[in-house]
């Protein structure tokens, strides 16, 4: 799976629509780059307008910098993972996506590729590391709606967006 890959699918999941639902804490939103992300990304404060019309090529550069290079998740060799880790980066966070990645390896959890982690994905079994990554993501979910319950309104699409990456992984 090409980073290409990853990149498409993860905009078909986000939508290429404008979104500013009022219990998105992530605020507007266009193929599900945050006005946060875009700030970082353009090195200033990015204003609203500038989220809703941002497009779809510079979407997908900002994924390509932000969620597979800066946090170095193209060193993921197997393809569907790298994959996995690619969209929880998108919707979690990349720190959260590599802790969640170091917490299936069983090495530090401090969310930076590094050698350690190298080392031990090399020897490990993809499969197996797919699925506790699977799992962590769904218990991530569950640990955001008990913390705020206002964010239980984006349950059904977390559990849906989960169950396409566990059903890739029977």
């Amino acid at each position: 799976m090409t980073d290409e890959t990853i990149i498409s699918a993860i905009l078909e999941r986000e939508g290429g629509g404008f979104v500013d639902h009022p219990a998105d804490r992530g605020g507007p939103t266009r193929h599900g780059v945050t006005q946060a992300t875009l700030s970082e990304w353009l090195g200033r404060p990015a204003s609203r307008d500038e989220v809703e019309l941002l497009s779809e090529t510079d979407a997908r550069q900002i994924y390509r910098d932000r969620f597979i290079y800066a946090p170095r998740l193209f060193k993921v060799g197997d393809g569907r993972l790298r994959a996995l880790l690619v969209d929880c980066a998108v919707n979690h966070g990349p720190g959260t996506a590599v802790k969640f990645l170091q917490h299936a390896l069983g090495v530090v959890e401090d969310g930076v590729i590094g050698p350690a982690t190298l080392a031990k994905l090399e020897t490990a079994d993809a499969l197996a590391i797919y699925r506790r990554v699977c799992a962590e993501r769904v218990r991530y979910y569950g640990r955001i709606i008990s913390n705020n319950h206002s964010q239980a309104v984006f349950a059904a699409g977390w559990c849906a967006r989960a169950a396409e990456f566990i059903e890739d992984a029977a």
